[in-house]
């Protein structure tokens, strides 16, 4: 799985139709690291594959995005599908755990 990264410019193309899952992080960020290398490592199931999109947002180059989506504390994860916002989880978050939301925001 490739993990794209989005700013200001490129979010909406993105994020208004299917199932999207966006890491709002900073370079700066410890936990948005290791956040970073669990969806760096994390392998879609074949029934997810090209069904869902992951993708980064830094809050330092994109802070209009951080603000819509109402972020605090970083990491903040937010699953989208066709553009709105069905769920929002702070903090560190288990590949497991993502999988299962993926696969239930597909169903």
């Amino acid at each position: 799985m490739t993990v794209e990264h989005y700013d200001q410019n490129t979010f909406a193309d993105v994020a208004t139709s299917g199932v999207v899952l966006v890491d709002f992080w900073a370079t700066w960020c410890g936990p948005c690291k290791m956040q970073g290398a669990i969806l760096d490592k994390m392998e879609l199931p074949p029934a997810l594959e090209g069904k869902v999109r992951v993708g980064k947002v830094d809050i330092d180059q994109s802070p209009m995005l951080a603000a819509q989506f109402r972020v605090q504390s970083i990491p903040t994860l937010v699953l989208l599908k066709d553009g709105q916002p069905i769920e929002t989880m702070v903090g560190l978050q288990r590949a497991d755990v993502l999988l299962a939301k993926l696969e239930a925001a597909v169903q």
